[in-house]
């Protein structure tokens, strides 16, 4: 999938533990996980507005555009 998460980086930057971030965002550690891994089709922009508050940073910093090599686009 062209669009790849990098929570965890930006958590590793913040030093903090997934399970500070899923408390401070409300929601749990295992939808924390999918979200990490990428294995979530959509989240909600509250969501990923708590998640930037508590990580005091951009969305952009959370997600990356990498288009597949074997695209025609």
């Amino acid at each position: 999938m062209p669009i790849t998460v990098t929570l965890d980086v930006m958590l590793a930057r913040r030093k903090m533990k997934s399970r500070e971030l899923a408390e401070s965002v409300g929601i749990t550690e295992a939808n924390l996980s999918l979200l990490k891994s990428g294995r979530v089709k959509g989240v909600r922009f509250s969501t990923l507005e708590a998640i930037c508050r508590a990580l005091d940073c951009q969305p952009g910093d959370l997600l990356a555009y990498e288009p597949d090599s074997g695209s025609d686009e």
